[in-house]
């Protein structure tokens, strides 16, 4: 299972995602007809304009198979898709919806992290000398009173 919702259509007409993976429907696999438009519902549901054929002959073909299983019952594949730990399909499950034509992304912004990482690391070693420094001036400060 995966949340990628990056859909690509191939030469065969195999609804698929960034990937490559099919995306799977109720029944399978999702193959894509001719079609001059395609729309994808909050439940699922693909819905294709036949060529030729005006807007109000959209026709749902297919559902994709949206599920929530327990992410206890859940582990990542070596392919980076979550599989059930016990093997099988999960069910679908009706309250799961979708949000056409939005891609999830990343909540992390890399380069604003990677310039914090830095300054934090500058900021430790400009402490680390001024530790040392407070070290060799107690030192230098024991020696003197040694000598009086």
């Amino acid at each position: 299972y995966t949340r990628a919702g990056d859909f690509r259509i191939d030469a065969t007409g195999t609804l698929r995602n960034g990937a490559g993976h099919a995306a799977r429907g109720e029944a399978g696999p999702i193959t894509l007809l001719a079609h001059a438009a395609i729309a994808v519902g909050r439940d699922g549901a693909i819905s294709l304009v036949g060529q030729g054929q005006g807007p109000s002959t959209l026709n749902t073909i297919a559902r994709l198979k949206l599920v929530r299983p327990d992410a206890a019952s859940l582990e990542r594949g070596a392919d980076g898709l979550f599989r059930l730990k016990a093997g099988g399909d999960a069910p679908s499950d009706g309250a799961v919806t979708l949000e056409s034509g939005a891609l999830e992304s990343s909540n992390v912004n890399v380069a604003a992290q990677l310039v914090q990482m830095i300054e934090t690391s500058r900021r430790f070693e400009w402490q680390m000398r001024g530790v040392r420094a407070a070290e060799e001036n107690a030192r230098d400060t024991g020696s003197l009173l040694r000598m009086g």
